[in-house]
């Protein structure tokens, strides 16, 4: 009824104020009628208040949920922009370490050459030839690491071209001598980019053994990030034949245990941390690619969905014991994921892509052993691998 009498009296305010106006209303009517106004819009305001004081007594539950709801979203949206802003540091500004320094083996020589990824960027190779007195065996391209460029391949290919291999290794975008353009930056991640770059590599290969009359079939021998790119164009290279990766991980796997490790250095509530589901970091990831990828413009494929879905073919794992940069772990999770057949080498006292420092004996005879089998097809004994022992697969 109040509201009903406020509204009446608003109604008959809007012919009086008019009236005021032309002067037909006495002044003294003026204040009474106003007073009578803000009365009732005062008892007005209180029927209001009374009955949203009666709605929220009978929504009590309602509410409650609500205000839950609400905070627990609030607290979750904080959580992982605060998350996502050092994963995205993380992920951007962490440089991995280097292994050894660029001067510290014999340089090869070979052809210098010129040809194109697949799209289209101009990249620097060599084909390093095998000595004259011995049979040919097969090709290998070799993948650098982050950092580097394709003279490294000295540290791990020498023994593979006394053996009678050809190594084909290149320079991946904006390293050594190859071109880099757009707005790409290269980072310690395999992204598309440098899978474009070995594809490229290894169709150039491929078309320079066909025109030698020679199989296409090739191997391809990888460090850290091109590691991963080599097993990335394995998944869609059906010539590559067999790969040996040192130090390979998949980047979102990688992440995780990263997230994880700076997590408990930045997390200030310690429960919260060690309760959350796999399913929050997995989703932190796909949150931090949707970031990241147009920031870089790139993409970052999976390496362990890769080798999930690829053709089998022969892969030797290599990985250092001691690596505090991409732990033992992240390698055994490819190998589990990895069709057979496939071989495990972890490397005892062995740092980031420095196994082939601290056994290198063992390092040759092993990757040579591995393409003599696989590649070249070598059926004598002493081209034989043997089978990994249990210690060196658990």
């Amino acid at each position: 009824m109040a509201l009903g009498r406020f509204t009446l009296i608003l109604a008959h305010s809007g012919h009086m104020l008019p009236a005021v106006w032309a002067g037909a209303v006495p002044a003294q009517h003026i204040g009474a009628g106003w007073r009578s106004l803000a009365l009732d819009a005062a008892i007005a305001q209180h029927a209001l208040a009374l009955a949203l004081w009666g709605w929220m007594v009978r929504n009590w539950a309602f509410i409650a949920i609500g205000v839950t709801s609400l905070s627990l979203l609030t607290f979750l949206v904080l959580l992982l922009t605060k998350y996502t802003r050092i994963c995205l540091n993380l992920f951007m500004d962490t440089p991995p370490p280097l292994s050894m320094g660029p001067l510290d083996f014999r340089p090869l020589t070979g052809e210098p050459v010129r040809f194109r990824s697949f799209d289209g960027t101009s990249l620097r190779g060599m084909f390093i030839r095998a000595p004259n007195h011995k049979a040919y065996m097969g090709t290998i391209v070799f993948c650098h690491e982050y950092g580097s460029d394709m003279h490294s391949c000295a540290r791990y290919a020498r023994p593979l071209i006394d053996a009678g291999f050809d190594v084909f290794t290149f320079d991946f975008r904006g390293h050594g001598q190859s071109s880099c353009p757009g707005r790409y930056r290269p980072l310690q991640w395999p992204s598309d980019r440098e899978l474009e770059d070995v594809l490229g590599a290894c169709a150039h290969v491929e078309s320079c053994l066909a025109g030698e009359d020679k199989p296409t079939a090739i191997g391809v021998f990888g460090i850290s990030r091109g590691a991963g790119a080599a097993l990335l164009a394995a998944s869609s290279d059906m010539n590559i034949k067999a790969i040996v990766c040192d130090g390979a991980f998949s980047t979102e796997t990688t992440l995780v245990a990263l997230m994880k490790r700076w997590a408990y250095i930045f997390a200030r509530v310690k429960l919260v941390y060690r309760n959350h589901p796999p399913a929050f970091w997995r989703f932190l990831v796909w949150l931090l690619m949707r970031f990241a990828q147009p920031k870089l413009a790139c993409r970052f494929p999976s390496v362990r969905k890769a080798l999930r879905e690829m053709h089998p073919r022969p892969i030797l794992f290599i990985h250092g014991q001691r690596d505090s940069y991409i732990r033992e772990d992240q390698t055994r999770l490819l190998y589990d994921q990895a069709p057979s057949p496939k071989y495990l080498w972890i490397v005892e006292k062995a740092k980031h892509n420095q196994s082939v420092v601290t056994q290198p004996s063992q390092y040759a005879a092993r990757t040579t052993a591995f393409f003599l089998r696989y590649l070249a097809d070598e059926a004598t004994e002493e081209g034989r691998i043997t089978a990994p022992s249990e210690s060196e697969v658990a």
